[in-house]
């Protein structure tokens, strides 16, 4: 099969990547070392915003901003060509705790955030602590169901999947890549993106190497009767997301742990006990289930959407770190903008490769 380009990594950035350079007529193919979708795009909450806008620079927030704008009408778009409804909806946000509240309103309407005192909330909303502030247009998909419907439009639209094919390794020939040697043989492109995630650096040519490292986070999983949680509740880096069925989700870690996948039971009491201090109904209720996955971290939250500083038909686009869902939009759009060669609908420079160190 020829092919005009090859991503590495079948991850939500990789998947979008796929779909929305298939639809501009181009022939691509993914490599996905497990099963797609699996990795920390399945283990996602799938909060679509950058958590507490305020908290970050102009680079990650118009990543984010610029994802939230687009998730709707890809959302329809997987509902039509995949069949699968990813649950997108906007449920709202309430930040609590949140130091100098008037200064935050006041940077919240400078930028173009739609943001309220905490009471402004839900009225079935019945938290331990209700101060802060609401945000709502804070909107979420479901993962899992997300992931599926970006492989069921991926096929639809011709994209060639290879599942549990490992990358070991480039040919390469001066400043190109000739073929990627793998498990299911040597596969060609015109093209290649590394799109692997926490693995992404690994999957790089020595010559320009980028900074992204592994980081776990872990979410513990609760099922409860529907409407006991109407909204998203952030708190000092913690959050409690409801699904539409009743399940509540209670997350994340931030640990540096190498590509240590496992849970710890340390981590579960803490977010056992930062969930029902948050939500008293959840005080009688017990965990269903306990995860972890690997983000790829990079410095200031930025990652790179970039071609290779030495290899002219390499690109990477990876190091979204907590924001993979919220960015993917963008992300894809910005690399389908250099692959296809035009002027970007946002400013690549922020987004250039980064060297390592």
């Amino acid at each position: 099969m020829s092919l005009d380009l090859l991503i590495l990594g079948a991850g939500v950035n990789g998947l979008l990547s796929a779909l929305q350079l298939a639809l501009e007529g181009l022939r691509v193919g993914v490599v996905e070392r497990g099963e797609p979708g699996r990795e920390s795009t399945w283990a996602g909450a799938g909060i679509l915003s950058p958590l507490l806008p305020w908290d970050y620079g102009r680079e990650v927030n118009a990543l984010c901003a610029r994802g939230v704008a687009l998730w709707p009408e890809w959302i329809e778009t997987l509902r039509d060509v995949g069949g699968i409804d990813p649950e997108y909806a906007v449920s709202g946000m309430l930040a609590l705790s949140v130091p100098q509240c008037d200064h935050i309103l006041a940077w919240c309407r400078a930028q173009g955030w739609r943001a309220q005192a905490a009471e402004s909330a839900p009225a079935g909303l019945n938290v331990a602590d209700a101060n802060g502030i609401w945000l709502p247009d804070v909107a979420q998909v479901r993962n899992p169901r997300l992931a599926r419907a970006l492989v069921a439009a991926c096929q639809e639209a011709g994209v060639r999947i290879w599942s549990n094919t490992a990358a070991l390794g480039w040919s390469l020939s001066d400043v190109r890549i000739e073929a990627l040697r793998s498990t299911a043989g040597e596969l060609r492109a015109e093209r290649y993106v590394v799109c692997a995630g926490a693995w992404s650096q690994a999957l790089l040519p020595e010559a320009g190497t980028a900074d992204i490292q592994p980081v776990r986070g872990q979410i513990l999983l609760f099922g409860v009767e529907p409407g006991l949680l109407p909204c998203i509740v952030y708190r000092d880096g913690r959050y409690l997301v409801p699904r539409r069925d009743g399940l509540i989700l209670a997350g994340s870690t931030l640990e540096r742990v190498g590509f240590d996948k496992s849970t710890t039971q340390e981590a579960g009491e803490a977010l056992r006990e930062f969930a029902r201090e948050l939500l008293p109904g959840l005080r009688h209720a017990k965990p269903v289930q306990h995860w972890a996955g690997l983000r790829p971290g990079s410095p200031d939250n930025i990652p790179t959407v970039s071609v290779h500083p030495h290899i002219e038909n390499l690109y990477l686009n990876s190091g979204q770190f907590r924001y993979g869902v919220t960015m993917a939009p963008a992300c894809a759009e910005l690399l389908c903008d250099l692959v296809m060669g035009r002027e970007p609908a946002l400013d690549a420079g922020p987004y250039r490769w980064r060297a390592a160190g």
